[in-house]
């Protein structure tokens, strides 16, 4: 099933000949690294987001299956909430770390978009049959209720275009992190380390179907894997410059990871 619409007119786009294209001669030519760029207005997004060293930074730390927990829990929620060729979308996708892991073990249709090109390139290179998009989230260029199952790992939230795009029958997946999350990082960036709230996003038109709670415990040996983490948080912003000089001279690291994955579905 074609679910992709042209960000200018929204009609249909078809692929053919490593190129998508609407009724109204719009078209998207495929970039050689398997993905297409459907940003309204067509400007890169190469300045946007992460830039390419911290891309390839945080695939190299996800290639190495530090958080596997969460790709393996998602991947078996997909699989109780969808069924074999239905259309999975992950939002917000980065380097495409969990739609690889999902698309390697479930027999679905698979999609994901980012608003970083950096991190979409990387995410078309993984090969492993998704088709990968580069598009905005709050104008996704997908038909309305085409997706039955939907994926949203730390991003912004957008209750009223996933209300849009998932099926009547559908859920859309988001994580947050736990309360404990990352707490031994904190513990060396900050004087006095906080727990997480676990509060959801704000959800209008959804509502809640389960939850499911991941917790493990990771040991990074190498400055280059903690750099990594750290530079896939929010603390990487503003962390004062006592806390960055801690973690710099850290020869290891050991932390809890835990991540609450909140499972909605559309309001009646």
């Amino acid at each position: 099933m074609n679910i992709l619409k042209c960000p200018v007119c929204g009609q249909e786009l078809r692929y053919n000949e490593q190129v998508f294209r609407c009724e109204n001669r719009h078209s998207y030519d495929v970039a050689k690294e398997g993905y297409v760029n459907l940003l309204a207005g067509r400007k890169s997004g190469d300045s946007i987001g992460d830039n390419k060293e911290m891309a390839l930074s945080r695939r190299g730390f996800l290639n190495k299956g530090w958080y596997e927990p969460l790709a393996k829990a998602v991947t078996e929620t997909l699989d109780r909430y969808s069924d074999d060729g239905d259309s999975v979308l992950d939002i917000c996708c980065g380097e495409g770390y969990y739609t690889e892991y999902a698309a390697k073990r479930l027999s679905r249709e698979f999609y994901g978009f980012d608003l970083s090109k950096n991190m979409v390139r990387l995410a078309g290179k993984r090969k492993c049959g998704a088709t990968f998009f580069v598009a905005n989230i709050a104008a996704i260029p997908i038909r309305d209720s085409a997706i039955k199952a939907a994926f949203h790992l730390f991003a912004p939230f957008h209750a009223a275009e996933f209300r849009r795009i998932i099926a009547d029958d559908g859920v859309i997946l988001t994580a947050i992190p736990g309360r404990d999350h990352l707490l031994g990082l904190k513990e060396i960036l900050y004087d006095k380390p906080y727990l997480n709230d676990e509060k959801g996003p704000e959800a209008d038109g959804l509502q809640i179907v389960e939850i499911i709670r991941v917790r493990d415990e990771i040991t990074l040996d190498t400055h280059q894997d903690i750099d990594a983490l750290f530079q896939m948080t929010p603390y990487y912003y503003h962390t004062p410059s006592e806390g960055m000089d801690r973690l710099a001279r850290c020869e290891s690291l050991t932390t809890p990871i835990e991540f609450v994955i909140i499972v909605y579905k559309k309001k009646p």
